[in-house]
């Protein structure tokens, strides 16, 4: 087997997140390939052959997998936005709990509880915020605005259809687009580090219905000056939309990184801000600070989280990787008092508003890494709650964590296989597994959330 051959095979298992195996008998070996679906027979050409193991791309789908749909959105299969859009959604689910099951059956020692995966309230318009990018969808074409082509760094897709969002968002990125287009203004290029439009930002919440709508710019001569933004802003504001606009903003940004980076951001028309409701509590969300991108799946996911967590009362608990504080609120009410650590100081002012904004007097917020910050704190936890990014738990602040030893820790992972390395640990200092389940937020894509149960061995 060589690099640059194409070959046919049948998609036999597709492992997390999105690898698809297929097994070649002529070359006695498997090629992993993405964004196919289990049954699928495809054309791929090999691009990776090192130490026995071989990744291929697929070229075409020559036959449709067993249950197989056509896909809702048009743009599926372009954009890289969704991976799962062309199996019915009882399927999805079930492909996901065979991945996530897996992982776990050989990451915990001993036996758990598999509680199986809890799909999604909404199937499609589910998500309450998005990052479009501008560029083109071809070399030296008009200015497009949408997401990253499939595969590609450079390429845009229009997505002026899109199924996870709704149609406020659809009619946002219209306008938005039609207004770049009218001023004759280029896109940020990624690689020359020229030219203007870069980003737009959308935020709706789901309970509230208030939307926030951040166009994101460079400052770059002479198009800073060029661009008329009291003309976007009027058009945007005549929209007929179902849910009502709290604020537009402008955001500098001329980091190089292909990014949204807030470099300072101007208030053009209402307010930095909205608010959205999750379980009877109000939160106060701005532009750019953490919140789980699916309101109505996030009741879902913090149910079973205060579910595992168990009994409160009289204890201290620990909310680690705390974010805008939503679990810590969630679980104030019925704990003696909640301490939460977050990096991001944004996130951490939010966090402190929405608490007093909620009446709640038995919560802190500390603003630092975890690692450092849990050094300085004067409360001993009972309990710990862990919802860290994509990549898991530092491995000398899992230490210290661990050092507390707590009765029960619950672990919320965004990328289960974050939770499996951290689990390595965790077991080895004498915690055990008690139950994992997780938790659609993502629809039509790859992703899930996980949340396990973990308690201290008896001595």
């Amino acid at each position: 087997m060589k690099k640059g051959q194409i070959y046919e095979g049948v998609i036999e298992s597709v492992d997390f997140p999105n690898k698809g195996r297929i097994i070649l008998p002529e070359e006695n070996r498997a090629v992993i390939v993405k964004n196919g679906i289990p049954g699928q027979r495809v054309r791929f050409s090999v691009n990776k052959v090192r130490k026995g193991k071989a990744e291929g791309r697929i070229l075409e789908v020559l036959e449709a997998a067993p249950g197989e749909i056509v896909p809702a959105c048009p743009h599926f299969g372009q954009c890289g936005g969704c991976t799962y859009q062309n199996l019915p959604y009882e399927e999805q689910l079930k492909l996901k709990e065979r991945q996530i099951k897996a992982m776990m059956d050989e990451a915990v020692d001993g036996d758990y509880i598999w509680e199986g995966i809890s799909p999604s309230p909404a199937r499609e318009e589910y998500r309450n915020k998005m990052e479009f990018s501008f560029g083109d969808e071809y070399k030296d074409g008009p200015v497009a605005l949408g997401m990253h082509k499939r595969g590609s760094f450079h390429d845009i897709v229009n997505v002026g259809q899109c199924r996870i969002v709704d149609e406020d968002y659809r009619k946002i990125l219209k306008s938005t687009l039609e207004t770049a287009g009218e001023s004759g203004l280029p896109y940020y290029h990624r690689m020359r580090h020229t030219g203007f439009f870069r980003h737009l930002l959308v935020r709706k919440a789901a309970k509230t219905k208030e939307i926030l709508i951040d166009l994101v710019t460079t400052t770059q001569q002479p198009y800073a000056g060029q661009f008329d933004w009291e003309a976007w802003c009027i058009k945007l504001q005549k929209l007929p939309l179902s849910g009502k606009i709290a604020g537009i903003l402008h955001t500098r940004n001329d980091s190089v990184a292909d990014v949204v980076k807030d470099e300072g951001t101007e208030i053009l028309y209402g307010q930095d801000y909205f608010y959205e409701e999750l379980l009877g509590l109000r939160f106060q969300i701005t532009p750019f600070s953490f919140f789980q991108t699916n309101s109505l799946g996030a009741e879902v996911l913090y149910e079973k989280a205060r579910e595992y967590i168990g009994e409160t009362k009289d204890k201290v608990i620990f909310d680690l990787y705390s974010g805008t504080g939503t679990i810590a609120q969630i679980l104030a009410p019925v704990a003696k008092k909640v301490v939460g650590v977050e990096i991001v100081e944004e996130a951490v002012d939010a966090a402190r508003k929405n608490a007093e904004l909620n009446g709640l007097d038995n919560c802190s917020f500390w603003a630092g890494d975890v690692l450092k910050v849990i050094d300085e704190l004067q409360e001993v936890p009972d309990l710990i709650v862990l919802d860290p990014p994509r990549d898991g738990v530092n491995p000398k602040a899992l230490e210290k964590i661990i050092g507390f030893g707590v009765e029960r820790m619950v672990y919320i992972a965004c990328k289960p296989t974050s939770l499996v390395r951290d689990l390595e640990m965790l077991q080895g200092r004498g915690y055990r597994v008690e139950k994992i389940g997780g938790v659609d937020l993502f629809p039509g894509t790859v992703h899930v959330e996980t949340v396990c149960l973990l308690s201290r061995k008896a001595q």
